[in-house]
């Protein structure tokens, strides 16, 4: 149900190329730090969006998805799922296209609320494992 391969594969190759990565910083021991480079290696713009703004892999970093200035695809989230659906809602808020919530990472609360403004979603998946299994 929150991985639906149909809405997998329209995520990663229909909605848009520019990811913004929450909870990404320049943490190599971070799974956000490898998935945010294997997502590059595809051909994805990633935003890192965490409290420190740091560069990562490049791409200017940001506080918080309100203060990106410029549209983004897909809001791809690396925190737990207690603070999960409040970026979710923040997705909603700065018209991202769709929502991907990590492995692990589940709200079922905050799948309702995403599907219920007309995002796509993926909850308790990995785009990095997802991505090199499209062909």
């Amino acid at each position: 149900m929150y991985g639906e391969p149909s809405t997998i594969r329209k995520i990663l190759t229909e909605l848009g190329d520019t990811w913004a990565v929450v909870g990404l910083s320049n943490n190599e021991r971070r799974a956000a730090h490898g998935v945010a480079e294997v997502l590059q290696r595809y051909g994805k713009r990633i935003v890192p969006v965490h409290p420190k703004a740091e560069t990562v892999h490049g791409e200017q970093g940001y506080p918080s998805l309100a203060a990106i200035p410029f549209p983004v695809d897909v809001v791809d989230v690396f925190v737990n799922s207690e603070q999960a659906g409040g970026i979710a809602d923040e997705a909603v808020t700065v018209g991202a296209k769709a929502v991907w919530f990590q492995l692990g990472v589940v709200d079922e609360a905050a799948w309702d609320r995403v599907h219920d403004s007309g995002l796509a979603m993926v909850m308790d998946r990995c785009p990095a494992i997802e991505i090199p299994r499209l062909g």
